[in-house]
């Protein structure tokens, strides 16, 4: 193929504007190459609400069962709903998705049988030359299709993993109009609650604001609907709901972090002594909380591969990105939002509190958000931090992923971006005026 592929084969998935990148043609390339590359085992596929999704699902089945693979069409799905689907069946999946991106994008997230994931490194950039090799793989038997429907088997095995049982809730969820649409009403229609819903309609073109909730104005809709039906928590999912963001009953952002601490808590409970796994974006309170109840931190670097690979060397119970991806060794390492939902909903089930209350003891440190700044040469203002700041008293340095720069009262990491000219700092502190300094201090050295 004379297409520039490594314009949409991403680091962790394949991802593009339909039709010019992402179409019938190498969706169908990508099915047989995933089989020649994987095996011919069979293969379980799902699709998101995006208007072409359905017909890249069935291109790649096409592609697929040309190489001898039988697929199972599980149809409309969340991407946690796909892994469910790829580990309760033992099947290597393919997710037509593209997440949060706007509608004029689709994409394919791939994983081997359980849920296991597949990068640059585990197959992807194979799969990747093949498709631009044009070989095609023939089997002697082509494969079947058929379809299976598996959400209420999906919503079931969530709600043994975290049973929310207790007094009534008021719970409004804001879907964007993404597969939260589907996936809320089968798990929460099974607990005591009362859903406020906010764009449930399954529509790919998102027609009322971007399903991307670590954007704060994607989020002012789910906001208001909390304080005006004084509802005890508010839900946010992202187009593939494999993220979930939350507001407290006053209408306040709850920061990721602050939920991984609160499932990081309740799963030490069930297994005393286990590991966590955080990023260095996250916190400095998930690692001191961990620790405090007996549990082990263990720090990564950001993205989902890295997190995924330390849970399996670890043997970790759980893991939290401070995007909102969070990951359950139950769940097949896999992550899932409407998991970490369930969670903070089982804990404020069990008592009388608010919520904001619930998570207040998880909430120790304020931090900057990610501040994204364009630079022409990220490593050389890198290394122009490190050289002022490395030696100051108290502080120390590592690049586990770009620079991280701790001291007792504060921290910051700068990074740069796999994919744009940006540079983006993470800082936090003991107060907000520690944290305010230190965030302008690096970006003004960013900046300069």
């Amino acid at each position: 193929m004379s297409t520039d592929l490594n314009a949409f084969f991403k680091a962790y998935d394949v991802r593009g504007t339909v039709p010019d990148q992402i179409n019938v043609d190498l969706v169908r390339r990508v099915g047989n190459a995933f089989v020649a590359v994987i095996g011919d085992g069979p293969i379980v596929v799902g699709y998101d609400m995006r208007p072409s999704s359905p017909e890249l699902a069935a291109a790649f089945a096409e592609g697929a069962t040309l190489a001898g693979a039988d697929v199972t069409l599980i149809g409309l799905a969340s991407t946690d709903g796909l892994y469910f689907a790829s580990g309760h069946l033992g099947r290597a999946g393919a997710m037509f998705t593209a997440s949060h991106n706007p509608a004029q994008y689709n994409g394919i997230k791939m994983c081997r049988t359980h849920a296991q994931p597949i990068g640059m490194e585990t197959g992807l950039a194979e799969i990747r030359d093949r498709v631009a090799s044009g070989e095609t793989l023939t089997a002697d038997v082509p494969g079947t299709v058929d379809e299976q429907d598996l959400l209420a088997e999906y919503a079931s095995y969530l709600l043994k993993l975290a049973p929310v049982t207790g007094r009534h809730l008021k719970v409004a969820v804001d879907a964007g109009n993404g597969m939260g649409g589907l996936t809320t009403p089968a798990v929460l229609s099974q607990i005591d609650a009362e859903v406020i819903p906010l764009y449930f309609e399954l529509d790919g073109t998102f027609p009322n604001h971007e399903a991307n909730p670590i954007e704060p104005e994607n989020l002012v809709d789910l906001q208001a609907a909390v304080r005006e039906h004084g509802a005890d928590i508010g839900l946010a999912f992202d187009g593939d709901a494999d993220r979930c963001f939350l507001v407290d009953e006053r209408g306040e952002l709850v920061s990721p972090s602050v939920l991984t601490a609160l499932i990081a808590a309740r799963e030490l409970a069930k297994e005393p002594g286990s590991v966590i796994i955080h990023n260095l974006i996250t916190s400095r309170a998930v690692p001191q909380i961990v620790t405090e109840l007996g549990g082990k931190p263990v720090r990564t670097r950001v993205g989902h591969s890295f997190i995924k690979a330390t849970m399996a060397e670890t043997d970790a119970i759980f893991g939290g990105e401070h995007s909102g991806h969070f990951y359950f060794r139950d769940f097949w390492r896999a992550d899932s939002g409407m998991l970490a939902a369930l969670h903070a909903l089982a804990a404020l089930a069990e008592g009388d509190a608010p919520l904001s209350e619930v998570l207040a003891p998880y909430s120790r440190f304020v931090a900057s958000g990610e501040i994204n700044s364009e630079v022409a040469d990220s490593r050389a203002v890198v290394d122009q931090i490190e050289t002022d700041w490395g030696t100051r008293p108290g502080v120390t340095t590592d690049r586990l992923d770009g620079l991280s720069v701790v001291h007792d009262d504060w921290w910051f990491n700068v990074r740069a971006s796999n994919t744009e000219p940006l540079l983006r700092l993470n800082a936090e502190g003991k107060d907000t005026a520690t944290m305010q300094q230190i965030r302008d201090e690096v970006l003004a050295a960013i900046r300069s």
